[in-house]
């Protein structure tokens, strides 16, 4: 459990061809992309990845895929969440056998279990032997893992972080202070990720470590430059970034994700393609919105 899970991770779309099968190729150019451009991680197969709607062939070609391309040069955190215990252990062993460094497991979502079936659960996660970091997401799963419970489940051996969605600043800060603080610089540190790119100035400022950024797909090298400023103290120039990419930030969500982001990632010529449904294209008028911003930003639309 040494490894270190910090600085700026992107969590990566899944490109489609126009039929809505998945584009391979593309996926490979995008992690190309991500690595050049100074990206400390990669998080496939997340939310953002559309993983609901994947086959577990598809997933398991993504993952091979990843394994092979990143080879080692930056850490691969695989998204292994499922509301079904035994789907999730399937999927976290299936991250290990295939070459994964961490898995991200969130939640459980719709089922909204009591602590006691956290507890269980991320146990049964961890106990395959890869690192785990827990995903805190109540806006998707209904539930809200509060700082109480967070303790509970960073004593179970394996689990090292937590990428927090909360959009609680004083959780965040209190998950900090009670549960990484006291472990940091140990044999087992617990690391706390922000899993929203507006909260990574503010987390970072308060001892946080990094970021699991969804606008990374877009601009990588913006998001680790922001990521490490923070790290090395630079808050002024942090803040300049920040301020930069605020606007960005705000509209890339003015959907519900990854569809903004897909779209932004079209219009730069990045491989990206549709969304596959449920999820319908932008909206006309969150189209020009968008556009607007990134004009704005400085960034240039090429399609």
């Amino acid at each position: 459990m040494s490894k270190e899970f910090k600085g700026a991770y992107t969590a990566l779309i899944t490109p489609m061809k126009d039929d809505g099968t998945v584009d391979y190729d593309g996926f490979r150019r995008l992690i190309a992309f991500q690595i050049e451009e100074g990206i400390n991680g990669l998080v496939p197969l997340g939310t953002t990845g559309e993983t609901p709607t994947l086959d577990d062939d598809e997933e398991e070609n993504l993952i091979k895929i990843a394994v092979e391309e990143t080879a080692g040069r930056v850490p691969l955190i695989i998204g292994a969440g499922s509301n079904s215990t035994r789907h999730m252990e399937g999927y976290v062993k299936r991250a290990q056998d295939l070459g994964a460094d961490a898995v991200l497991v969130v939640s459980p979502y719709y089922n909204k279990p009591n602590d006691s079936g956290m507890i269980r659960h991320f146990e049964i996660a961890a106990a395959a032997g890869l690192p785990v970091i827990i995903y805190n997401i109540a806006s998707r799963t209904g539930r809200n893992i509060p700082v109480s419970l967070m303790e509970k489940l960073a004593c179970i051996p394996g689990i090292v972080g937590v990428k927090e969605s909360s959009g609680d600043i004083i959780q965040m800060m209190e998950i900090i202070e009670r549960i990484a603080l006291p472990r940091k610089g140990s044999a087992n540190p617990f690391w706390v990720l922000s899993g929203d790119d507006n909260f990574t100035l503010p987390l970072l400022a308060l001892g946080g470590d990094g970021l699991v950024s969804v606008i990374s797909n877009l601009i990588p090298g913006k998001i680790a430059a922001l990521v490490k400023a923070c790290l090395n103290g630079g808050f002024a120039e942090a803040r300049r970034l920040h301020y930069e990419l605020l606007p960005l930030m705000r509209h890339a969500f003015i959907e519900t994700n990854p569809v903004p982001v897909k779209a932004a990632m079209n219009w730069a010529a990045l491989p990206s393609g549709p969304v596959r449904l449920p999820l319908g294209p932008l909206s006309a008028a969150n189209e020009k919105v968008l556009r607007q911003t990134i004009l704005d930003a400085g960034f240039t639309i090429k399609q």
